[in-house]
């Protein structure tokens, strides 16, 4: 699937992968993207103001240093649902949205897992 076919609705400003989010399969979230009630989420916010499909997109310090992406929320989002949203977006950089869909799918995940700093994120293919 090129860039132009694929429904970026599924794939969140941040990384995330709400296909296998069960929130969305059961229709109780819309997802990040249409999800009108997001309003405080600064990525969201950032996303739609700079016409992104995600953060990977962004040309600016990147995610270790972008304020918006590691802000309060982020954090706590990241300590809760274990998830390592960074590890999200450079999946996309390195692989494309479409090998991005195709890991989280494969390995049925909504996220990365959160890992050990001495950890590499490593791709099952």
């Amino acid at each position: 699937m090129e860039k132009e076919n694929m429904n970026f609705d599924v794939i969140s400003y941040c990384g995330l992968y709400c296909e296998n989010c069960n929130k969305f399969k059961n229709d109780k979230c819309p997802g990040c993207k249409k999800n009108e009630k997001a309003s405080w989420c600064k990525i969201r916010q950032c996303g739609i103001e700079n016409k992104y499909n995600s953060c990977a997109e962004c040309k600016d310090p990147g995610t270790v240093d972008c304020k918006k992406f590691n802000n309060r929320i982020g954090k706590v989002f990241a300590f809760i649902f274990n998830s390592d949203r960074e590890a999200g977006i450079q999946l996309i950089k390195d692989e494309g949205y479409e090998g991005f869909k195709i890991y989280m799918e494969e390995n049925k995940k909504m996220t990365i897992p959160r890992r050990r700093k001495d950890n590499v994120l490593e791709l099952n293919r």
